[in-house]
């Protein structure tokens, strides 16, 4: 398209119109296997911007491509027209109206955050997803989204009341319930909606379409359907049929995929708060077969939910950081698991439905184990289970499990017969299945496990799809349950519900958008389902060769190409966990770990350059990434983009020179031992508004921000002071890990982590040592290797005598668990080294666990503590060590702030042109957090970073928990 074209579109636009290629890499692809390059992507303001590019589409015959999460998995957010991205500007919450349990909200409102608004009021929105911490109500009423609540609240559909749209001529319209006397008088009206009303009439009217569409859709059992447009849910209202409803075109709008009309405010009917108590079975099953067989039985009960996973799913757990403790309910090695949720407002009546549901699973006698988890393990249990398909992305290797067969719906009654006949397709084919369901629903997650790169595992995607919907069809099933047809399921329609049916579908299409602008090649007329896939077929692999080993993934593209697009990075500060904290702050595609990643792949497969990551492009979606590393234990697929961000810096600043700011900050130890020599002045020079502006200005600092000061302290000296003549050896001895941070700026800590080690009766060595980290953060891979190479020689001795070695800073001592397994050849001394370094609190605690630490050798005194844990702390280990020592004292009070990272990141809140976001992602959760805390409350920060971040943010000193400990010390 003219260029010029697009130049004149972004001029009329109050919103955005981006033609770059980043922009256009980022949004190609979705959740699905799909990928086709936009030619721009729009981000609209308001509904004059949206009549602008419809008017556009029209006259330039280009798609117009709906997309808020892209978190599709059957391709329904992938063309090569116009994205057009809601999510940053239709978000707003409109109207509640709580007498009549209705709200009105944009397209773009997160179902999790629309819940966590509707909670005071006793309401909530029904209908649910495994992406519900980040998907948006326009992309669930596009794909009439359910999840696991559909068994007691029904689907989208049945939630849609009112839906504000504009329609394919640029014109608006309000769809809702209509009696016979508005429908008359709406299809007499000279307009593009009473053109809708007339024709819909007059094909709904007729006697052998209605035949037909009762004959071939799906069996009316089946609520979870989304078999091409819901033409069979209009017939169900006092015009076309028996039923006592009003006419509503929302039936039809929902599921339709943003292929009929563009919608703008969308009125929801809530349900209220479901009751408070539950209890949950998880019976344990070992065939499969065992496991369908006990799915009608137990839905006779009033189930809330009621969800298998499968022994690939569960493996897939075991290597996810954050879902192994998860795991605590699973028994042995199961073939599958059902998941059965039961809620009651009493515990009178929680333990009259719990007895029944277990006199049924015993009276079954299919199942081995049955665990009641109660409270926040049900909790737990969930999240294993909605971590499903992203773990599935985190399969080593080319073989992944696709989607394409994963949303069949059959009746209950049929569940059983089509899976084991499924099974015996699947044996046919050699394939392993993945078993994921919504088992109460009679829906599956089937997925096949393919490679997609190579030509005969396409041929296979088409087969095994094609006979999975022939199979489907045979027990008048819906080939889509919940995901949408998008392009990989849109060519069976026809298949599904016959050629008669879907001429019917082509003419309302036609009906809507005569010009096919909205969302073209999905539902009628679709892209074929075995082209435009992510990875060109049978492609020469592209050599990327990394100073960094990403053996673990196969190579650093691999360890890119996991992300598989489910978006859980795109969850916001609102929600639980720390990714991706500059997302949080900007709310751009670019700064997700997704995007990171999908441009790493794009442009390291794509790129002709000599060196792949010579890209600018590249530099632009790793510049606001603060290598917090919550992508690392929170992305299903353990997307780890911190070390991808080094690899890239290290490889692109080889091709494009090191910058000056980056060696300082790299080589800032160097530049701290030399300051500390001379501290007094040093720190005199640093708090000098004119010289210390002057040393800011020159190295690219914020002039807001503090120069952390630097000290010169003889630690060896100070441990003999303290060490104990006559150390109770039983106690054992300990290394203690004095890294860069704590000898030159952080000395009170290391002072009084040898006070405190040595008090509590530790026979305590020093360990002095760079750790790298400063040359991590800024690409300086060469120097991070030796220095790697040089400690890895230099802790040999207590590697091989199994002494702990224990550190203070978490960004150093973790390095030894993380980066460094990538720097060093030597994999038996690596492994010695992860599983002999601790952080200080995880010593401790394992201490106190162990009975050698006791709360009576610190003070009685009652104190208010409030934690805020290292990002990399939250990655790599967790915070409840922390918590269990800073409750060692017996009348602390101790909390953890439910902060994500505190947005300093070393160096990155330094720099002035990161300054803003950085205080940004502080003041989401953590300063407000500690402003409000009374001023006695001691705030704990491990981090040395977080506790200059709270300075700068709050005027409040943190401590590192080590100082609070040693002054709780009565010994």
């Amino acid at each position: 398209m003219n260029k010029n074209l697009l130049k004149a579109l972004s001029e009329e636009l109050q919103g955005e119109l981006k033609v770059d290629d980043l922009s256009r890499a980022l949004y190609s692809t979705d959740a699905s296997v799909y990928r086709k390059r936009p030619l721009a992507v729009a981000y609209p303001k308001n509904t004059a911007d949206l009549k602008k590019l419809i008017a556009f589409a029209n006259e330039n015959a280009v798609g117009l491509i709906p997309r808020t999460a892209g978190t599709s998995l059957a391709g329904q957010c992938v063309g090569d027209g116009l994205v057009v991205d809601v999510s940053k500007h239709f978000t707003q919450i409109l109207e509640l109206d709580k007498d009549n349990k209705r709200i009105k909200v944009q397209p773009g409102v997160v179902r999790d955050e629309l819940n966590q608004y509707l909670k005071p009021f006793g309401l909530f929105f029904g209908p649910n997803t495994s992406t519900s911490n980040r998907c948006m109500i326009g992309g669930m009423v596009g794909n009439n989204s359910s999840g696991t609540t559909s068994i007691q609240y029904g689907v989208t559909r049945d939630k849609v009341l009112e839906m504000h749209c504009i329609l394919s001529d640029g014109s608006e319209a309000t769809f809702s319930d209509i009696s016979k006397e508005t429908f008359d008088s709406k299809k007499q009206e000279d307009s593009l909606e009473g053109m809708i009303y007339a024709s819909l009439e007059k094909e709904l009217s007729d006697d052998e379409n209605k035949k037909n569409i009762l004959a071939e859709f799906p069996k009316p059992s089946i609520h979870r359907r989304n078999t091409g447009y819901a033409v069979d849910e209009l017939l169900k209202n006092n015009l076309f049929g028996n039923d006592k409803e009003d006419f509503n075109l929302c039936k039809l709008l929902a599921g339709s995929e943003g292929t009929l009309a563009f919608t703008t405010e969308i009125t929801l009917q809530l349900d209220d708060l479901p009751p408070s108590l539950s209890a949950m079975v998880a019976t344990h099953y070992k065939t499969l077969e065992d496991c369908l067989s006990d799915v009608a039985p137990v839905m006779r009960h009033n189930l809330h939910t009621c969800e298998m996973m499968d022994k690939v799913i569960l493996d897939c757990t075991k290597n996810n950081r954050a879902q192994l403790a998860n795991r605590f309910f699973v028994d042995g090695d199961p073939a599958a698991i059902l998941m059965l949720e039961i809620k009651a407002h009493t515990e009178e009546d929680l333990q009259k439905q719990l007895n029944l549901l277990l006199k049924t699973v015993e009276k079954s006698g299919l199942s081995y184990a049955s665990p009641i988890l109660m409270g926040d393990d049900i909790t737990k249990a969930i999240e294993l289970r909605k971590a499903g398909l992203g773990l599935l992305g985190n399969m080593v290797g080319d073989r992944k499990a696709v989607a394409c067969i994963e949303d069949t719906a059959v009746a209950l009654e049929d569940l059983k017969d089509f899976i084991m006949e499924f099974s015996q397709i699947m044996k046919g084919y050699d394939q392993q299945a993945v078993y994921y369901a919504h088992a109460g629903a009679g829906e599956l997650h089937l997925r096949p496990i393919l490679n997609l790169k190579k030509s005969e595992d396409v041929v296979l995607f088409r087969s095994i799809t094609t006979d999975v919907a022939k199979l489907t069809k045979k027990y008048h099933g819906s080939f889509s349950g919940e995901h949408g047809d998008g392009i990989v399921r849109a060519e069976f329609i026809p298949l599904m519900i016959g050629e008669t049916n879907y001429e019917l579908l082509k003419r309302v299409k036609k009906l809507f958008d005569p010009k096919n602008i909205f969302n073209p090649g999905k539902i009628v007329d679709a892209f074929p389902m075995d082209e435009s896939l992510r990875y060109e077929v049978d492609r020469e692999e592209p050599q990327v060769k990394t100073l960094m080993d990403f053996s673990d993934s196969e190579g650093i593209l691999k360890a890119a190409e996991k992300c598989n697009g489910s978006g859980d990075c795109r969850k916001s500060h609102t929600m639980p966990g720390g990714m991706c904290p500059s997302y949080h702050a900007t709310k751009n595609e670019k700064d997700t770990t997704r995007g990171r990643a999908n441009a790493l792949r794009e442009f390291l497969t794509q790129s002709e350059k000599p060196n792949r990551f010579d890209q600018k492009e590249l530099k632009e979606v790793f510049d606001l990434c603060l290598s917090c590393k919550a992508c690392a234990s929170e992305c299903p697929s353990n997307v780890d983009v911190a070390t991808l961000k080094a690899e890239f810096l290290y490889q692109y600043q080889e091709s494009n020179g090191y910058p000056l700011r980056s060696k300082l900050f790299a080589y800032n130890t160097k530049l701290n031992a030399l300051g500390s020599k001379l501290s007094g002045i040093t720190n005199a020079m640093y708090t000098s508004k004119t010289v210390g502006g002057l040393l800011k200005k020159a190295s690219g600092v914020a002039p807001e921000r503090s120069l952390p000061k630097v000290y010169n302290f003889n630690f060896d000296k100070h441990l003999e002071k303290f060490k104990l003549k006559n150390t109770d050896l039983s106690k054992k001895k300990v290394v203690l890990y004095l890294d860069e941070f704590t000898n030159y700026l952080d000395v009170e800590v290391g002072r009084d982590a040898i006070e405190l080690l040595c008090k509590l009766g530790y026979d305590v060595e020093l360990f002095y040592a760079e750790s790298g980290r400063t040359y991590l953060s800024k690409g300086f891979l060469k120097q991070a290797k030796k220095l790697v190479d040089r400690n890895m020689a230099q802790l040999a001795p207590y590697l091989n005598k199994d002494i702990p070695i224990v550190g203070l800073e978490p960004s150093a001592i973790l390095s030894f668990r993380d980066e460094y397994q990538r720097l060093h050849g030597d994999k038996t001394q690596l492994a010695k080294l992860a599983s002999q370094s601790f952080l200080i609190e995880e010593f401790l605690a394992k201490e106190i666990a162990e009975g050698h630490i006791t709360p009576e050798s610190f003070t009685e005194e009652e104190k208010t503590v409030k934690i805020h844990n290292h990002c990399h702390q939250k990655a790599l280990s967790n915070q409840k060590v922390t918590f269990d020592v800073l409750n060692l004292p017996k009348n602390y009070k101790v909390t953890i702030i439910a902060s994500g990272c505190c947005g300093m990141a070393g160096s990155f809140g330094y720099e002035k042109e990161h300054y803003e976001t950085s205080m940004k992602v502080g003041g989401l959760k953590l300063f407000p957090a500690v402003k409000k805390s009374e001023e006695s409350t001691l705030i704990a920060a491990n981090g040395t970073s977080c506790r200059h971040q709270i300075k700068d943010g709050t005027d409040r000193e943190a401590q590192h928990p080590v100082s609070i400990l040693r002054k709780a010390l009565v010994i």
